[in-house]
């Protein structure tokens, strides 16, 4: 299927516009995009985040490319549960290899858990909620291979693969040079990811990675950099609607100089980012005191105590 670019002087908005072979299709409140190349070669990029999202996938390919049309290989930027959720139901169906960087190898062969999340930095209702996010690793067996070390991407020519690290040791982006189309996964959003009504609304505005799973904020600032320097076209987002054309160059310059003061005040990988290597977790910094567990507790405790007493005194005034 060839979607094309529109002029920046047209019609079309940012929430319907699409760059050439490029299709989005959102679960829940990620994306994972089918790209193509002239030649009909098509590929996956990331697998969602609940298991259910493989029968859109399939359903999808099956429109645009053939119903018994499978991919040349899955590509992830990254091995996070929300990228991740309908891979082994795709593998089921599709024996085909899986690519990734060698610093995401551990999660993705059963070896190693990524960090813990940090619920302390950004704040936002889904900051807080990132505990109860799975950390853990899956195994995709021998079908997962490492990236080439040349930045090619097997089968699609077209496109290179980068290192973006910082949201995760491995994080990759990929970049098509013929129209400076970026799929760039979490390296940066275009979603406010920490609010719920952020996400709920689908407001778009490229922001920083989401807060609670980056390990490196130095690494993501310099990821940040090196994806403006591109100067893309078009941005398709782990997070959020792709956007393209001026007001995504304007707002990723703008992430990308005045990063430092766009993330996070504090945090636990804020104060000192996590250490990996090809065999997982080598450093976690020690996690932050979070007074706002406790102060719930209390407030709860007093609610509770507060209700008690009432009952109690209306109990007395009816015996009286």
């Amino acid at each position: 299927m060839e979607q094309t670019i529109t002029p920046p002087n047209s019609r079309l908005t940012q929430k319907n516009f699409s760059a050439p072979n490029v299709i989005r299709l959102r679960d829940l409140i990620v994306n994972s995009y089918l790209i193509s190349e002239t030649n009909g070669t098509w590929c996956l990029v990331d697998a969602g985040m609940s298991p259910g999202h493989a029968e859109k996938i399939f359903q999808v390919a099956a429109q645009h490319f053939g119903a018994e049309s499978k991919p040349a290989a899955i590509f992830l930027t990254h091995g996070h549960f929300d990228h991740v959720g309908s891979l082994k139901n795709l593998l089921r169906r599709w024996n085909v290899p899986v690519y990734a960087h060698r610093l995401e190898m551990p999660y993705l062969t059963g070896r190693a858990s990524y960090p813990p999340a940090d619920p302390t930095a950004g704040g936002g209702l889904m900051t807080r909620l990132s505990p109860l996010f799975p950390t853990t690793g899956i195994d995709v067996g021998n079908q997962v291979q490492t990236l080439p070390g040349d930045n090619s991407i097997p089968l699609m020519p077209s496109w290179k693969w980068i290192h973006t690290p910082g949201h995760t040791a491995g994080h990759v982006s990929f970049f098509r040079e013929s129209d400076r189309t970026l799929i760039v996964g979490d390296a940066f959003v275009t979603v406010k990811n920490e609010s719920a009504i952020a996400i709920l609304f689908q407001k778009q505005k490229v922001n920083r990675p989401p807060s609670s799973f980056t390990t490196d904020w130095e690494q993501a600032r310099q990821s940040v950099e090196k994806l403006a320097d591109l100067r893309p076209t078009y941005a398709a987002t782990g997070h959020g609607i792709p956007m393209h054309g001026n007001q995504l160059r304007e707002q990723l310059n703008d992430l990308a100089a005045n990063f430092s003061g766009i993330m996070p005040k504090d945090g636990r990988y804020v104060r000192e980012p996590a250490v990996a290597d090809a065999n997982g977790i080598r450093f976690l910094p020690p996690p932050i005191s979070d007074p706002l567990p406790k102060m719930m507790g209390i407030i709860a405790a007093l609610t509770i105590g507060i209700c008690v007493s009432r009952k109690i005194g209306k109990r007395k005034t009816r015996r009286s």
